[in-house]
């Protein structure tokens, strides 16, 4: 028997297309509806396929390291003009991970070192953003929000290209930051890594901040609806864009509900987060906004461990039982626009 395991391995060797493992599933889905239940899946998730990719992955990282080092010294050696010397050495760069990313990303299929390469490319866009802003003689004030846009729209060309689910995290983060510090420039909200991490409970930012979540939430729901047995690259996507949504959600309601100086709002928000992540069946969407809400708890809160005790349970029991109570609470919900497209949920354990 074929099992989704197998269908993962055939599509990242290349026997199969993503669309041919998906429709393959789609059809095992039909035969199984009269089932008494489907074998509950765990969510999808790896970072590294044996040692042998974190071996590659530090030796990127040295290489990377080195050529940069290397690069900068010949261009300035050879006299060039700052900003010409300066381009030409990201082009090189750019051309140089084109070269290794096709190779361990298109032929290979290694997870980590395809992460990490996507992590070089963005650096290097974040470099010729602020190239291009200084030699379009920007402002600092509009240095920033050119720089991360760079970084935003070459992140899209590269997952266009090699379809690094992890993109999606440094495509968020970039578009983002690129709004707010163009608000910044503005003075529309604050300009300081502090205000960036930690916004207020109200006003424009945490309107920023629930839009940028909602709209993260609402991209990974369509990646997710596309692939319910979490197969392809775009169900993966959808994990990343998971993890940036959470916090951006819960940060906005979380400070405005514990400005009241009490716990039990956040626990209130925590439990329902917990709700939509059983209906979608994504642990990292609630993981995400938990870890960010410990944050939370520990700055806000001179005694905070009867809070985190109590989270800490929950998590660990919703994880003992995730797939009993997600089966329970959707067949307890009524039909809606998209449940039939969720993760198999029928099994009783």
């Amino acid at each position: 028997m074929i099992t989704s395991e197998d269908l993962k391995t055939a599509v990242r060797s290349g026997l199969i297309s993503e669309a041919q493992a998906t429709g393959l599933t789609a059809l095992a889905d039909q035969r199984m509806q009269e089932a008494a239940g489907l074998t509950p899946s765990e969510e999808p998730f790896q970072l590294f396929r044996g040692f042998n990719e974190i071996f590659i992955v530090i030796g990127l990282s040295i290489l990377f390291a080195g050529w940069t080092g290397v690069l900068a010294a010949i261009l300035t050696a050879e006299g060039l003009p700052g900003t010409l010397s300066s381009l030409a050495g990201v082009a090189l760069t750019l051309a140089g991970l084109y070269g290794v990313q096709r190779y361990f990303t298109l032929t290979r299929r290694m997870v980590a070192p395809s992460i990490a390469l996507a992590v070089m490319f963005g650096l290097s866009f974040l470099t010729l953003g602020g190239i291009l802003g200084e030699a379009l003689d920007l402002p600092f004030g509009l240095l920033k929000p050119l720089t991360f846009a760079t970084a935003a729209v070459g992140m899209m060309v590269h997952y266009r290209i090699f379809r690094v689910p992890f993109d999606a995290l440094l495509i968020g983060g970039a578009v983002f930051t690129t709004v707010w510090t163009w608000l910044a420039h503005r003075n529309m909200v604050p300009d300081d890594a502090f205000a960036l991490l930690h916004f207020s409970s109200s006003g424009l930012p945490a309107l920023l901040s629930m839009a940028f979540g909602l709209g993260c939430f609402a991209l990974a729901m369509r990646f997710d609806l596309s692939d319910p047995r979490r197969i392809s690259t775009r169900a993966a996507t959808g994990f990343w864009l998971h993890v940036l949504a959470a916090p951006a959600i819960i940060n906005p309601l979380a400070l405005r509900l514990l400005s009241y100086d009490h716990s039990l709002p956040l626990l209130a928000i925590l439990c329902l987060l917990a709700l939509v992540a059983l209906v979608i069946d994504r642990r990292s969407f609630l993981v995400s906004g938990a870890a960010y809400a410990v944050g939370i708890v520990f700055a806000l809160f001179d005694s905070p461990m009867l809070v985190i005790l109590g989270m800490g349970f929950g998590l660990v029991f919703l994880g003992a039982q995730w797939d009993r109570l997600r089966g329970a609470l959707l067949r307890a919900l009524p039909e809606f626009p998209g449940k039939s497209r969720l993760p198999p949920y029928g099994q009783r354990i």
